[in-house]
């Protein structure tokens, strides 16, 4: 066989083989893909395609544009400053005439209410005065004023000119507490009406206090199971991952039962005279309860990465240090647990991005002040059905995650993370 100058023989270098090589690398290219075609297929399905919906709603606003479009249409060369021409009132009537044969009117009631209170009654009274209305008046302007003098002031008309495009920031200006004034200004809701930018506070706050409890409880935990015997640093992780086979609404119950006024804990304070019976502390229904209860709840996801860091890590680096001079602490810090900072950033990582996204303890045992953003969420979808609301919330929450994620890569210099 002859070889080039090179030394490779020179039928490597042949247009067949490369072709043939080609082709391989092609087949092994789409068994690859076809491998991770099911993963993509349920990421697609399950995430993105919700996520999309997700911030679609946030910004959707199509129930004026859909059920008053001869409003919109009279109001799209409206200025703004007067009140608009005999022509809108009209279309106002028209529109809300449909509405009314059609049992669509209470969705622009609620839509306009939900950007206005008060406009809820507006329209429905209007649509059902209107429509006795057998013969048109020689001027509507005349008479939705009498039905109601709202129609003869700015605001109103200001709102449904505002509401005539099909996307909208209204959602995202209610998540941040702020409003429209009377005259179409940008302003602060009232402090007694300030829910979202609390709740964005609070949970943020409450999301570093429990990553920093896991981390001060999870890190010497897994430190001791790494440096265990094989056989018992393996029943050591079943007792880590036992609470995973057990309900999490078993295990809130649980907590429920210890923390209530006269549960266990506090009967155990009180039968020590620590404190007396009408004394006996708050430790559920707030702050405290949440906080005691995730921390034991998430402890597990940061045990599971700090253990598989610790485990590579030898025992020899450690001796070395000490055997060179070093005192077993400062051998401790200056060797071994710089070591272990990807596996503690994984953990800070999933523990804060599953503690503010958390709902059913907050909700469980949280009252009123011990809940997250993520209630409230829960709140406009089920119960309020302002869900395009929900859903500014949850791409605003979703944003902020993915920017601290970006930021942990950033500042991580894009060191190996180990999870499992």
């Amino acid at each position: 066989m002859t070889t080039s100058a090179k030394g490779v023989p020179a039928e490597a270098g042949t247009p067949g083989l490369k072709a043939s090589l080609r082709r391989a690398e092609r087949r092994k290219r789409r068994g690859a893909f076809l491998l991770t075609l099911p993963l993509l297929l349920f990421i697609t399905v399950m995430f993105l395609i919700p996520l999309c919906g997700m911030i679609w709603l946030s910004v959707a606003n199509t129930t004026v544009p859909t059920y008053m479009p001869k409003t919109v249409a009279a109001l799209s060369h409206w200025n703004g400053k007067d009140l608009p021409s005999e022509d809108a009132y009209a279309a106002v009537a028209a529109d809300l005439g449909v509405a009314f044969k059609n049992h669509t009117f209470g969705r622009i009631a609620k839509r306009l209410n939900e950007e206005m209170p008060g406009s809820f009654g507006l329209i429905n009274k209007t649509t059902f005065r209107s429509a006795r209305v057998k013969e048109a008046p020689a001027s509507w302007k005349a008479e939705l004023e009498k039905i109601d003098g709202a129609w003869g002031k700015r605001p109103i008309w200001t709102l449904l000119k505002r509401e005539s495009s099909p996307v909208t920031a209204d959602f995202y200006i209610a998540a941040i507490d702020m409003q429209y004034s009377a005259q179409g200004v940008l302003e602060r809701v009232p402090s007694y009406e300030r829910i979202y930018l609390p709740l964005f506070w609070r949970t943020g706050w409450m999301s570093i206090l429990i990553t920093v409890l896991t981390l001060v409880l999870g890190y010497p935990l897994a430190y001791w199971i790494s440096r265990l015997p094989e056989s018992k640093a393996n029943l050591m992780m079943i007792a880590v991952l036992l609470p995973f086979w057990t309900s999490l609404l078993v295990r809130i119950t649980a907590w429920i039962v210890l923390l209530q006024s006269h549960g266990v804990v506090n009967s155990i304070l009180v039968g020590s005279g620590a404190v007396s019976d009408n004394a006996r502390p708050m430790l559920m229904n707030n702050a405290f309860g949440t906080v005691v209860v995730m921390t034991q709840v998430l402890l597990p996801f940061m045990v599971l990465p700090l253990y598989s860091v610790m485990k590579a890590i030898p025992d020899s680096y450690v001796r070395a240090a000490v055997s060179m001079g070093a005192h077993p602490w400062r051998a401790f810090w200056r060797v071994f647990a710089p070591l272990t900072l990807p596996g503690v950033g994984a953990g800070v990582l999933l523990v804060f991005i599953l503690s503010i996204g958390y709902y059913i303890t907050p909700e469980l045992v949280g009252g009123q002040n011990g809940q997250f953003i993520s209630n409230r969420i829960a709140y406009n979808v089920q119960e309020s059905l302002n869900w395009g609301l929900a859903a500014a919330l949850g791409t605003i929450l979703t944003v902020v995650t993915m920017i601290l994620f970006v930021l942990y890569g950033y500042i991580s210099g894009n060191k190996k993370v180990s999870i499992a």
